[in-house]
């Protein structure tokens, strides 16, 4: 069966979405301020929250590994198109630009999510409090303006006792709330290489104890290879309505269409040293691309009593309509045009409650959060026979998946001595899997259920000596389990999900410190060692098809340092710099009678150092001076570690110039960027394992482009409170 015209699902999608939501987040951004008891010296640097915890926490003093970027370290003369712009600059992250919209970018913490071969796997991420992420661990960034980000809190770490499956890490991006002023209107526009050109609109207001925005996007690229084309269109919509001084309602509402994501795919060594900017030839003849729209729904209540408990209640759904030609050849009649394609129809419906409260009176009194989150997600899969990518009448498979996760959890924060703060918490997943096979003219039903399930906890530990030096230990888990597409990517090509393919466990261990010394360093340090078992691995690459299997343990072991220094108030130098060694620590290999030991082999896909080094200067009058430097060291895109791809030498720089002042009582802000200002020839990606039969060589190679450059601006006009 074919899927029905774009324009009949995108017409249908707000009607089904709508009858699949109840109810959404309330604001992340806006929490009730925690009172515990903290020693008087610790007062002067509580100037920053986090939430990303679960719970609300000065940053200062989370026994954990968790960072924060503001406005400005996001969006200042950025071109607003992906995560590696600001989260690079964080230790511990290492986010892989493809230069691939239709793959987006892999992002990596602590080499959890390494093994993406598209989207995001392994972290948690979540938009205003909504998670971006699927039950299956899944997660996509489609619903995500990047020019309406206001903040981003990222927890480093095993972290599945706070948000359950696929949590080695968390991202919560938080969209920009209105201003205090009743009206405001902005427009942004900007141009660049290859083809490069966007525009956002953003609408603000208030009125009375209502306030909301509105955004409109749209982004033009031609890419720098061929085969890389991409048009993105969003619109993200807010409102909070303040019932009273204790409760707010909150309402959520992204829509994005996106006919065109071209996939150039990735180069053999040879194709690479020969053209950079070319693309695979399958995925040409293939007609490699995506086509998506999705729209999300969320409502949500927020109550923060006079006593500072609170009590939250959450629900979202989306909808999902996926047409993705691939360069995969298909399993009969092989041909250089004839490919496949998947098409899904996806449903995605969640809820969340939950409760914390103060035990006990006094500024000493422990805090108490419990609740329990409910993921549903239902795929319609259908894999197309495709002729240089157009859908025909065959059909390879046909099935209908559906994942259920629920998991109840618990918290407990405790200043237990003024210099002290205790976290104790745990949670059990239930994750169940099922598919019915409605393909069954080949005479194979491949029907069938499985059910995957875990206990996860975490326990740490932050001690004030001083403002200079508070450090802290943790211990958590995390559990991860296959998403629906690595179980039915079967390399036979052949429905239902792999029975061999089963979670991976993981336990990290850390030891960090933070500080500030005086008013113009400010540092932070860690040390961490995980320990992952029946870790999910990508074993081969077939034409942009990866399938997955279960090896033995890795070790993801490392450093993260990170400081910030302020000479002079306008000026502010920053650097970060991760060591990780993440390696296999058991992994055999079976090809027949031969087994391959791999024990020792470096993780593909993420390198051993990585640092990043920057200025920020606000010269004056509105100007300001960005600069970027950033270094990586080779790594490796196999794991039998044969194919080797070099680091970046000296680094990559970008500069980004802007200036920003008032006209007239509008807004003007003009800006122009630079990235790979000296023209630094160097890899931005890998394709794990991917290797070309017919040329006998790795495909693995995702170039970076060389110099680019892009000039924009915003005006705006506000109407003062």
């Amino acid at each position: 069966m074919m899927p029905p015209p774009r324009s009949v699902r995108f017409a249908l999608a707000p009607l089904a979405l709508t009858s699949i939501c109840l109810a959404t987040p309330a604001r992340a951004q806006q929490p009730a301020r925690s009172d515990s008891a903290v020693a008087d010296s610790a007062q002067r640097l509580e100037t920053i929250e986090v939430t990303v915890t679960r719970t609300t926490e000065p940053l200062t003093r989370v026994p954990a590994a968790v960072s924060v970027l503001d406005t400005a370290e996001i969006r200042r003369a950025q071109p607003t198109l992906g995560l590696d712009e600001a989260l690079n600059d964080l230790p511990g992250v290492f986010v892989a630009n493809r230069y691939n919209f239709s793959l987006d970018q892999r992002v990596s913490i602590r080499g959890f999510g390494s093994r993406a071969n598209f989207g995001t796997r392994g972290l948690k991420v979540l938009l205003d409090g909504v998670p971006q992420t699927l039950p299956d661990g899944q997660s996509q960034l489609t619903n995500v303006e990047f020019g309406n980000i206001g903040r981003i809190e990222v927890l480093r770490g095993s972290a599945s006792s706070l948000y359950g499956n696929a949590s080695g890490g968390v991202i919560s991006l938080q969209t920009e709330a209105a201003g205090p002023g009743p009206f405001a209107q902005y427009a942004r526009v900007e141009g660049g290489s290859f083809g490069l050109f966007k525009w956002q609109t953003r609408t603000q207001g208030r009125l009375g104890t209502a306030s909301g925005s509105l955004s409109l996007s749209r982004t033009l690229w031609d890419g720098f290879r061929t085969q890389s084309a991409a048009d993105l269109r969003l619109l993200n919509a807010a409102i909070d309505y303040a019932i009273s001084g204790t409760d707010l309602l909150t309402f959520r509402f992204a829509a994005a269409d996106n006919p065109k994501s071209q996939n150039p795919g990735a180069l053999t060594p040879a194709e690479y040293a020969a053209n950079p900017d070319s693309a695979s030839a399958s995925n040409i003849r293939r007609g490699a691309d995506k086509d998506v729209t999705q729209q999300q729904l969320a409502l949500g209540w927020k109550r923060v009593d006079y006593h500072g408990n609170e009590y939250a209640v959450t629900a979202y759904g989306f909808l999902r309509d996926l047409t993705n030609p691939l360069a995969t050849p298909a399993p009969q009649g092989p041909g250089a045009t004839i490919g496949i394609a998947q098409v899904i129809d996806r449903a995605v419906g969640g809820a969340r409650a939950t409760v914390t409260r103060h035990v006990g009176t006094g500024r000493l009194a422990p805090r108490l959060t419990a609740g329990v989150d409910y993921q549903y997600l239902r795929d319609d899969r259908t894999t197309f026979r495709t002729d240089a990518g157009a859908l025909t009448d065959s059909v390879y498979v046909d099935q209908r998946e559906t994942v259920s996760e629920v998991g109840p959890f618990v918290q407990a924060n405790w200043n237990f001595v003024p210099a002290v703060l205790a976290t104790l918490g745990a949670r059990y997943d239930r994750t169940a899997f099922g598919v019915t096979d409605h393909h069954l003219t080949d005479g194979v039903d491949n029907s069938g259920s499985r059910t995957m399930d875990s206990w996860s906890g975490n326990a740490g530990v932050s001690y004030l000596v001083n403002d200079a030096f508070i450090p802290y230990v943790n211990v958590a888990s995390s559990f991860e389990t296959p998403t629906t597409t690595e179980l039915g990517n079967r390399p036979d090509g052949s429905g239902g999900f792999d029975a061999d393919l089963g979670p991976q466990r993981a336990w990290t261990y850390e030891v960090g410190a933070r500080g500030r010394i005086g008013n113009r360093v400010e540092y932070t340090a860690a040390g961490f060692l995980g320990r992952v078992s029946d870790a999910i691995v990508q074993f081969t690459e077939i034409g942009g098809r990866a399938f997955f299997r279960n090896a033995g343990k890795t070790h993801n072991d490392g450093i993260e340092l990170g400081v910030s220094v302020r000479p002079i108030d306008p000026l502010r130098f920053f650097g970060s710099y991760t060591w990780g060694h993440y390696v296999f620590a058991d992994y055999k290999v079976e090809s027949g009678t031969t087994v391959d030991t791999l024990d020792g082999n470096r993780l593909p896909g993420v390198p051993e150092h990585f640092a990043r080094i920057g200025m920020r200067a606000d010269i004056g009058r509105g100007l300001a001076v960005d600069v970027d430097h950033t270094l990586s060291s080779s790594l490796f895109a196999d794991d039998d570690n044969t194919v080797l791809i070099d680091g970046w030498g000296a680094g990559v720089t970008n500069v980004r110039v802007s200036w920003r002042g008032e006209l007239s009582r509008a807004l003007v802000a003009p800006f122009i960027g630079v990235n790979n200002l000296f023209d630094k020839r160097y890899i931005g990606s890998v394709t794990i394992n991917g290797f070309d039969r017919l040329a006998n060589a790795p495909r693995v190679i995702e170039p970076a482009p060389g110099i680019n450059v892009y000039v924009g601006g915003e005006v705006g006009f506000r109407v003062a409170p």
